[in-house]
C-alpha cells in the first residue's frame, strides 16, 4: 500500500539486518525499509529499542492502536523540521487570528459535505437537498458571524448532525445510526466512522511531521495535552470526501456486510480483522485517488492534498496569504 504498512495480527516487530521483520505464528514477513514512511500496528505487536533506533534513522513512523480500534500514540524520529521562526509566529497566529483560521475550517467541512450530499442528490437521493439548501443559505452566514470559536463550533456541531441525519437516505437499514457514539463505538457505522477518522488523524499527523508546524497548536480545536490537536483541525475538512465517501461506497456496494466484518458485543461493535482489511484496502485507495488540482495544473492525491492544506496553512502564518482549506467542489 504505497509507503504505508499495515499490521493487523498480533506478532514481534524486530530489525533484521538492513530490513524489518515482522513474525506471527512462526513465521517471518519481511517489509523493505525502502519506500516505507510509516506503520500502523492494529494489534498487539512487541518491539526493543533496536527497532525503535533503526526507524528512528530511517524517518518511519509508527503508530499504535488500542484494542477498541481506537489511536494509542506515535513513535516518530527526533523532529527534523524544527523551525523556532514558524512556531513563534504560530504562537502569534493564535492569538491574534485564529477565529479567522476555524471559520475557514468550518467553511471547509460545509463545502465538503454539500459536494458529498450533491453527488447523492444527482442520484435520486432528492431528501439530502434540505441539509444542502441549508448549507448554502444559512451556514455559511451563521459561521461568517460567529463572534467566538465557542459559535464557530457550534455550527460545526450543527453541519455534522444533520449529515448524519442523511445517512438514512444513503445507506442500507442496518448501518443507520441513532447517535454518534465515539469511545467504544456501538454500532457497526459508527465502528466504520471512528476507525476512518483515526486513519485519517494518523494521516494528518505523519504530514504535519513533514512541515514545520507545530502539532500542539490547533485554532479550532482547542489545544490540549494528550493529542495532536492541529490533526484534529488539518483533517477536519477531508473527513467527508476521504472517510465518509470511503463508508458510503464500501457499504451500498456490499463489500463490507454486518454479519460478516463486525465483532459485535454487549456495548461495543469493531471491525474484525477481515473487516479492517477491506477498509483499509478502500481508504488506501482512496488517499492515492488523483484529481486535477487548479493552481498546480497537475493531478494530485488526496494524500497530498492533505500536505498542500499544511503549507497553505503555514502561507497564512508566515506571509499573511488568504487561508483557503480543501474543496471538493473546485479540486475535482
Amino acid at each position: 500500500m504505497g509507503s504505508t504498512r499495515y499490521i493487523t495480527s498480533m506478532g514481534e516487530l524486530t530489525r533484521k539486518d538492513n530490513s524489518l521483520c515482522f513474525r506471527k505464528n512462526g513465521k517471518n514477513v519481511y517489509i523493505p525499509v525502502e519506500n516505507t514512511k510509516e506503520i500502523y500496528c492494529l494489534n498487539e505487536v512487541s518491539i526493543n529499542t533496536k527497532l525503535l533506533d533503526f526507524l528512528a534513522a530511517n524517518n518511519i513512523i509508527v503508530h499504535f492502536f488500542n484494542y477498541f480500534e481506537g489511536y494509542s500514540g506515535s513513535f516518530y524520529p527526533r523532529n527534523q523540521y524544527n523551525s523556532g521562526k514558524l512556531l513563534v509566529k504560530q504562537v502569534e497566529c493564535f492569538s491574534s487570528r485564529r477565529l479567522d483560521i476555524a471559520k475557514a475550517i468550518v467553511k471547509g467541512i460545509g463545502n465538503n459535505i454539500s459536494e458529498v450530499l450533491y453527488h447523492y442528490y444527482k442520484h435520486d437521493k432528492k431528501e439530502v437537498k434540505d441539509t444542502i439548501d441549508w448549507i448554502k443559505n444559512e451556514f455559511y452566514e451563521r459561521v461568517e458571524k460567529g463572534n467566538d470559536i465557542r459559535e464557530v463550533m457550534a455550527a460545526e456541531g450543527e453541519v455534522w448532525q444533520r449529515f448524519y441525519g442523511d445517512f438514512k437516505y444513503i445507506l442500507p437499514e442496518d448501518f443507520i445510526m441513532n447517535k454518534r457514539v465515539k469511545r467504544p463505538p456501538d454500532n457497526p457505522i459508527n465502528a466504520l466512522i471512528s476507525f476512518g477518522n483515526t486513519l485519517l488523524y494518523t494521516k494528518t499527523i505523519s504530514s504535519i511531521y513533514r512541515t514545520h508546524l507545530d502539532q500542539r497548536i490547533s485554532f479550532l480545536h482547542e489545544p490540549s495535552e494528550g493529542r495532536f490537536s492541529l490533526s484534529l483541525d488539518i483533517s477536519e475538512v477531508f473527513k467527508p470526501v476521504i472517510v465518509y465517501k470511503t463508508i458510503f461506497e464500501l457499504v451500498n456496494n456490499k463489500k463490507l456486510k454486518v454479519e460478516k466484518h463486525f465483532d459485535k458485543k454487549v456495548n461495543y461493535c469493531l471491525l474484525n480483522e477481515e473487516g479492517r482489511n477491506i477498509f483499509i484496502t478502500a481508504f488506501e485507495e482512496r488517499l492515492e485517488s488523483v484529481f486535477n488540482h487548479p493552481k498546480l495544473k497537475r493531478k494530485v492525491s488526496y494524500r497530498t492534498a492533505i500536505k498542500l492544506d499544511c503549507y497553505k496553512l503555514i502561507k497564512f502564518i508566515m506571509e499573511d496569504k488568504e487561508f483557503v482549506p480543501f474543496n471538493a467542489k473546485e479540486n475535482i
